[in-house]
């Protein structure tokens, strides 16, 4: 029969949650839920991993994407060309004749600039210096002065004054002196195999019959010359002996042209015979 409809009646109990303890319900008669997950997916928990498996993607990066890079990486290798060249190794181009054949018009050599910090340098180093008779300074506001040494460093100017390369003949307190082409140091003469050969000299390897000295060095400087002795302004002549403090570097590899391609060796001794010249003893 009908029951009354105010009677009460019996539900179920809410079912335990799954560690035992109760919990509310939701609307829809279940637990009540954290955010809504994808269709298929488990609710993510505290260390969630990305819906794309952990794969992060940055924004592919264009054909192009290297030139926002560009201008700082030209700036840094300016820098460090300045730096390499200011004081450790330098190129220098070779203008003239004086040293052939060891070195030709048009090659290029390498200099090191660290040669000579730590020791002196010896009897037949090839070098370069600075003109030791400069002109007046160039006088420039900090600005101009900061923007030549660039220029002048990168190889777009030229330096004030020239440089000159040669060879170390006599040290100091030496007494240098040639007689008929042939170079004797403190009595002794050099056996200089890289000298200009001359076919009509009496000696083949001999290039001119000059006669020079005695001259004894200074202390400081340095006695050098040409290895084509017929064509080179040298110590002998309007250069002059050589301040030591106006010695940029050592010349040690030919880098231009490719078929030149090679080291500079030294080659300069005492020969076996220290027979024929003359010796001043009132220079000691």
């Amino acid at each position: 029969m009908a029951g009354n409809a105010d009677a009460a009646t019996t539900t179920e109990p809410a079912p335990a949650a799954p560690n035992g303890s109760r919990s509310a319900l939701g609307a829809d008669g279940g637990f009540a839920a954290g955010p809504a997950t994808k269709s298929g997916t488990s609710p993510s928990t505290a260390t969630a991993i990305p819906d794309d498996g952990g794969k992060h993607r940055g924004k592919p990066k264009g054909p192009f994407s290297f030139l926002k890079e560009l201008p700082a990486l030209i700036i840094i290798a300016f820098l460090l060309a300045l730096l390499i060249k200011s004081f450790l190794v330098q190129a220098f181009y070779i203008p003239s004749g004086s040293m052939e054949p060891t070195l030709d018009v048009g090659d290029r050599v390498l200099v090191n600039k660290l040669a000579y910090k730590f020791h002196p340098p010896s009897r037949g180093d090839v070098i370069v210096f600075s003109d030791p008779h400069p002109g007046p300074p160039v006088h420039r506001n900090p600005v101009s002065a900061f923007f030549h040494w660039v220029t002048e460093g990168l190889g777009f100017s030229a330096p004030p004054n020239e440089d000159f390369i040669k060879r170390v003949i006599g040290l100091p307190g030496d007494v240098v002196e040639e007689q008929n082409g042939v170079i004797y140091v403190n009595g002794k003469r050099l056996d200089e195999p890289y000298v200009i050969p001359d076919p009509n000299a009496p000696d083949p390897r001999l290039p001119d019959r000059h006669t020079f000295g005695p001259e004894k060095v200074l202390p400081g400087h340095l006695f050098v010359l040409g290895d084509n002795r017929a064509n080179s302004n040298d110590s002998r002549y309007d250069l002059g002996q050589i301040p030591i403090d106006k010695v940029i570097g050592k010349a040690f590899i030919k880098i231009w042209p490719p078929s030149h391609f090679g080291g500079l060796t030294d080659g300069t001794q005492f020969a076996l015979s220290a027979t024929g010249a003359s010796f001043a003893l009132a220079f000691f």
